[in-house]
């Protein structure tokens, strides 16, 4: 009977072997997968502070119109002959502040807007860019009056629904 017991010792030994092989794999599995969850995390982490760091996008408010009524109608500055303007013009914000502070201050506004209009020549206006100078510069009138009531100054703009020139 000595020939059974030395293959039972045999296939032992054959299976021992496996299992001395399995530690070392699954040990370096182990410190893969660690290494990889680890690195997820820290990636993670990271794009949360940024994301937190980052500031809120501020919510734009709708847009206001005012309407400056009745509409504009004002002699033109050329000296050759007699022309004149008539505008139907709007004042945009988004403020609320500023937009107490517009209607309060309407007239003056308007007065501004009118000495301004009154300045203007025919062939100014004939072009988009003349137009456009004339919007920017309604605006900063506006603008500045209402600085210098110590009101919230944030008008967009001064938008023109019609301009005619005769």
């Amino acid at each position: 009977m000595p020939a059974p017991a030395a293959t039972q010792t045999a296939p032992a030994a054959a299976v021992a072997k496996p299992k001395r092989r399995l530690w070392p794999l699954l040990l370096i599995a182990v410190v893969v997968l660690g290494g990889a969850g680890g690195g997820w995390w820290w990636w993670q982490s990271k794009q949360q502070a940024e994301a937190a760091a980052k500031p809120a996008t501020p919510v734009r408010l709708p847009a206001q119109y005012i309407a400056m009524e009745p509409s504009f109608v004002v002699n033109l500055a050329d000296t050759d002959a007699v022309r004149y303007l008539q505008a139907d013009v709007q004042l945009v914000t988004r403020d609320p502040a500023t937009l107490a502070a517009l209607e309060s201050h309407l007239p003056s506004a308007r007065n501004r807007l009118l000495l301004l209009f009154g300045q203007q020549k025919a062939g100014q206006l004939t072009q988009r860019t003349g137009k456009e100078r004339l919007q920017q510069a309604a605006r900063d009138e506006v603008r500045a009056l209402l600085k210098a009531e110590g009101a919230p100054d944030k008008v967009e703009a001064v938008i023109f629904t019609s301009l005619v020139t005769q």
